[in-house]
């Protein structure tokens, strides 16, 4: 267990260019330090939350951060630019259709940013969101482009969803269709050997068929992103708008978040050590008790009503998906482990974070712990009828490889929001590819009164290693 730690690519340097990329794996997201050498002068685009990477980065390189870029206002985590603009004393840049709540100075279509030799020109491209931009870089004047921040507009192997509006009033043809004027008008006429720098990757929400490749070209793009081929606008909107995952339940506090003016986070401050008997009584206040350990150690041992959501896999993306943006948060964890947890769901905009438990569940008595059930594939099978059997993977996870007969599938972006469909009073098991998604599912169920409630050990693969029958979505 511990951090997913931000990969910082090499940097590159082309004449006076200086440029590095940082991927950070557990939010597949990609951000970017952009500088001048003989200025000085750089920029950051689409920052995480946690900012001192691009300082120590910016410091060592000896460049003074100007300015911060947004290539649109994101839904599935929350950037830094408040955080990097305090620190740096540099303005904050959207596009000019961005509406936001915080003092910004906006970029128009066609606007070229000068950082010396090196410029980066705006190219306004809506689709994924109204306001969405791209970066044309050169690393001299009147080159070349050297390459494109493409933001959420196009991804390494597919296009940013067209979908995630519907609740601000647009809709997903009405912004597919902008996205299929953008990506051919656009993007599509920089020359093939432009390099693509994306804003996510694999893993995302943000499109169905991201690559796991960080970077590409605009000619390798042409060639094999399948939202690139040749089509007309109706096929691309049908292409991009089918088969989309559930968009997790904190997409629209990270996107309302992301526009309003809101304190920024201190990464270093410590979280406050709470008795059992606070944590009791913010418990019985509405708080939520995450627990950030392996689910090992968490079906060994745990406070009743926990939430099981691992440090190690994609933390933060995960107890977005199934805890409410407006709870009240009280860490259970590994010691030494709760300034990380913090941080990670500050990413997100969890920032209600109360404190953690002091020594963890090692301090509780006995008698106050409990331990989760978990099932091998074999003991599924003997498992009598009647037993409710949940599958918390994708659509297109149950899609490609079917799931255990009578199993009722529920994305576990959805499980909170379709606990209706299932009967607290039957026994449950719950299961997802490998362990890691179950174990939060079937905590999330035990916490909402669900008597019995096991997950299966191993996951989906377990089942299928044993040849034990499959069925598919539409026989079950």
């Amino acid at each position: 267990m511990g951090a997913d730690p931000v990969e910082a690519g090499a940097w590159q340097r082309s004449g006076d260019l200086v440029f590095r990329q940082y991927y950070l794996g557990c939010l597949s997201q990609a951000s970017y330090l952009i500088g001048d050498r003989a200025t000085g002068r750089a920029v950051v685009v689409d920052p995480q939350r946690d900012v001192a990477l691009y300082l120590a980065d910016a410091e060592a390189e000896g460049l003074r951060i100007e300015r911060v870029l947004e290539t649109h206002v994101h839904a599935d985590f929350l950037s830094g630019h408040l955080e990097l603009a305090t620190a740096t004393r540099s303005p904050i840049s959207y596009g000019d259709a961005a509406q936001v709540e915080f003092p910004m100075e906006p970029l128009a279509d066609g606007q070229i940013l000068s950082l010396g030799s090196v410029s980066l020109e705006v190219l306004h491209t809506p689709g994924h969101t109204p306001e969405s931009i791209c970066l044309v870089v050169r690393d001299e004047p009147g080159a070349a482009p050297w390459g494109v921040l493409t933001g959420d507009t196009l991804f390494i192997g597919d296009v940013g969803r067209p979908d995630l509006l519907g609740g601000a009033g647009w809709s997903a043809e009405e912004l597919g269709r902008a996205l299929y004027r953008s990506t051919r008008r656009r993007l599509l006429t920089l020359p093939d050997g432009t390099r693509v720098f994306p804003a996510h990757g694999a893993g995302s929400a943000c499109g169905k068929n991201l690559s796991t490749e960080t970077s590409s070209t605009i000619g390798e793009q042409r060639r094999t992103n399948y939202a690139l081929a040749p089509m007309d606008e109706n096929a691309f909107v049908a292409a991009v708008t089918e088969g989309q995952s559930v968009a997790p339940m904190y997409f629209a506090h990270a996107s309302q978040r992301n526009r309003e003016s809101r304190p920024v986070l201190d990464e270093t401050s410590q979280i406050p050590a709470l008795s059992l008997l606070q944590v009791d009584e913010l418990v019985r206040d509405g708080a939520v008790l995450l627990d950030t350990r392996d689910p090992q150690d968490f079906a060994a041992a745990h406070l009743p009503r926990s939430v099981n959501v691992g440090l190690g896999g994609r933390f933060a993306e995960m107890a977005g998906q199934v805890v409410p943006a407006d709870a009240d948060l009280v860490l259970v964890g590994d010691p030494g482990t709760a300034v990380e947890a913090r941080n990670r769901l500050a990413r997100i905009g969890f920032d209600r974070v109360r404190g953690e438990l002091d020594g963890g569940v090692s301090t509780a008595p006995p008698e106050r712990l409990r331990s989760a059930g978990r099932v091998t594939a074999t003991e599924l099978a003997d498992l009598p009828d009647g037993t409710q059997v949940v599958d918390v993977r994708g659509p297109g996870e149950v899609a490609g490889s079917g799931l255990v007969p009578g199993a009722v599938p529920i994305p576990l972006p959805a499980l909170v929001s379709r606990l209706g469909e299932l009967d607290p009073a039957i026994p449950t098991v719950v299961y997802c590819a490998g362990g890691y998604r179950s174990s939060i599912a079937a905590s999330v169920l035990r916490a909402r009164g669900f008597a019995t409630v096991d997950d299966l050990l191993g996951g989906f693969g377990a089942w299928a290693d044993g040849s034990r029958p499959v069925a598919t979505p539409a026989t079950t």
